[in-house]
């Protein structure tokens, strides 16, 4: 759905009335677009351990334009602030603020990505300390940006170079326009897996994908984009979906199985299709999901246990058809499909957001199943996107849900697929029992 508001303030009179009466500015996102230069603008690598001269090397290497000291009213694409040495909350102070200095010269879409470490992994209570101030100070910034610019994080284990293989595959996400509607959130990257493609535009080649709920909407948007980087799809939706499952699937050249998911076999059946079919299976994406909204005190069990059957229990279903099998072993790739509702919770959502709380912990507890197999399992969180289900909710709550984040306006079903594209790659092997939400950071709830 088009956000015709958006679109009338980010350009000409529209802008300018906007400013005048105060009211919410979002622009137009930098978004992906194959072919087109990772960032625009020079980007500013701010810190002084050996990590950051590595991330400046690396991206020297990369062939973008570095600076290590900002010059005076340059436009920026980007600041890369490294704290990846800091041991107490003073040591934030000087480089903090040495990079604060160049957030004014951030051109619009700018990008501010950080590079710490995890605070479960510090030695003591001054550096847990120091490591968990840079998750307030990021997530706080990201809401002082503006002009579509972002803030996001990467957090590394203690063992891990800020050079490592998925360390630089987040960077290169947070930096490009697949991250346009992620803002004040963090990767954590807690191993060395992980390889960066030899074609940036096509991270998928050779792998074989399956897309559940794939008829439409955020789904058909998931199978488009994976299809967009290499992967030959599997395309997954119930009988009553057959037309735009057939639709969609001749679209990506893929192919289509009509199949309740929720059904015991299905996990049997989507396994047998795709080695049938393509010879492998390497990435499956569980989005398929319903909604059945009714406040608590009027649920009844048929609105509580068709969600639950569909959201997460087929997932778990799948999951351990998967997990058995021999055809999903070689770096095996599972990303679900979770929710905000499921963190934040949402009114007259209980079990929708029971069903999307438990995603999350399904992913956390399965990652280390997949570890022995080089797997990674994640789950992205969409906020309020586009489509067909928000297109149909009251004029002024769609507004207000719109705004309510600091990019000012709704995502796009794109949005939610690059984020799950780059958490199926290769670039990402180091990255698993994450969640990452893709809202545009909400300005209300967890």
């Amino acid at each position: 759905m088009t956000d015709k508001y958006t679109q009338l303030v980010s350009h000409g009179a529209g802008k300018t009335l906007a400013r005048k009466l105060g009211l919410p500015q979002p622009v137009e996102l930098r978004r992906y677009q194959p072919g087109a230069p990772l960032i625009t603008g020079p980007i500013l690598v701010s810190g002084d351990s050996a990590g950051s001269d590595d991330i400046a090397t690396t991206l020297l290497g990369w062939g973008l334009d570095v600076r290590r000291n900002a010059l005076p009213k340059e436009k920026l694409g980007a600041i890369i602030l490294v704290l990846d040495a800091v041991q107490r909350p003073e040591d934030l102070g000087k480089p903090v603020l040495k990079a604060a200095a160049s957030l004014r010269d951030l051109a619009p879409n700018a990008r501010v990505v950080t590079m710490s470490r995890t605070s479960q992994s510090a030695p003591s209570p001054a550096s847990a300390a120091a490591r968990q101030g840079i998750d307030g100070l990021l997530r706080s910034l990201a809401k002082e940006l503006r002009a579509g610019a972002t803030a996001n994080g990467i957090l590394l284990d203690d063992d891990l170079a800020t050079t490592s293989p998925s360390a630089l595959g987040a960077l290169r996400f947070f930096l490009s326009g697949r991250s346009a509607y992620v803002d004040g959130q963090f990767l954590t990257v807690s191993s060395t897996s992980g390889e960066l493609p030899a074609d940036s535009d096509k991270p998928l080649a050779g792998k074989v994908a399956v897309v559940t709920g794939a008829a439409r909407g955020i789904g058909a948007a998931i199978a488009r984009t994976l299809h967009r980087d290499g992967a030959k799809v599997v395309l997954v939706d119930i009988p009553a979906a057959g037309d735009h499952l057939a639709a969609v699937a001749n679209e990506v050249m893929g192919t289509a199985l009509q199949l309740d998911i929720s059904r015991d076999d299905a996990g049997h059946r989507i396994i047998d299709h795709a080695v049938e079919r393509h010879g492998r299976l390497d990435i499956v994406v569980h989005n398929a999901g319903i909604t059945r909204d009714k406040l608590l005190a009027n649920m009844d069990e048929g609105r509580w246990e068709s969600v639950i059957a569909v959201n997460i229990a087929a997932q778990l279903r799948i999951n351990e058809a998967l997990l058995a099998s021999e055809h999903f072993r070689t770096s095996p790739r599972i990303v679900s499909v979770a929710s905000t509702s499921g963190i934040a919770g949402n009114r007259g959502q209980t079990n929708y957001g029971a069903s999307k709380g438990g995603v999350i912990g399904m992913v956390r507890s399965t990652a280390g199943l997949l570890e022995p197999y080089g797997g990674t399992i994640n789950a992205v969180a969409p906020g309020f996107i586009e489509t067909e289900m928000t297109a149909k909710m009251p004029l002024a709550i769609r507004e207000a849900a719109r705004r309510l984040n600091s990019l000012k306006q709704g995502g796009q079903p794109q949005d939610v697929a690059e984020a799950i594209a780059f958490l199926a790659s290769d670039a990402a092997g180091g990255i698993t029992g994450g969640v990452l939400r893709v809202c545009g950071q909400q300005l209300v709830g967890a």
